[in-house]
């Protein structure tokens, strides 16, 4: 048997490596750790997604946005324990290819990516590599 794809977490949008004590239940995997299946997304994770996008659609084609301009704009006050989840709504964006997550200046792995990220405009908002 060839091992099968690897599958995005719907919560936190991370990589899942197939494991062969899923292969009968592979179609149904859908989060990679008890966390993740616990939390699920919520609207404060939906309100992230959308303020990225409004963000980005408010600069310039080639600019980027800090994952903590997105926490800033959903809870102005109290902004910094959103800071993970705004990393997980950027993962998640990613997936559906509505943006793209570089370090450096140059585009990475969202699952591998450690230390701080910026957010761009995706493939099909007209990001090129």
């Amino acid at each position: 048997m060839t091992t099968p794809a690897p599958k995005l977490c719907a919560v936190c949008g991370r990589t899942i490596t197939w494991r062969k004590k899923w292969a009968r239940d592979w179609a149904r995997v859908r989060y990679c750790s008890d966390r993740c299946r616990a939390r699920r997304v919520d609207d404060t994770d939906r309100a992230l997604e959308d303020a990225i996008l409004r963000l980005l659609g408010a600069r310039a084609a080639a600019s980027s946005i800090c994952p903590s301009e997105a926490a800033r704009a959903v809870a102005p006050e109290d902004w910094r324990p959103l800071m993970e989840r705004a990393r997980e709504a950027a993962r998640r964006l990613v997936a559906r290819e509505a943006v793209a997550i570089t370090q450096r200046g140059r585009q990475v792995d969202p699952s591998r990516a450690a230390g701080p990220i910026r957010i761009v405009r995706g493939a099909r908002y007209g990001i090129s590599e």
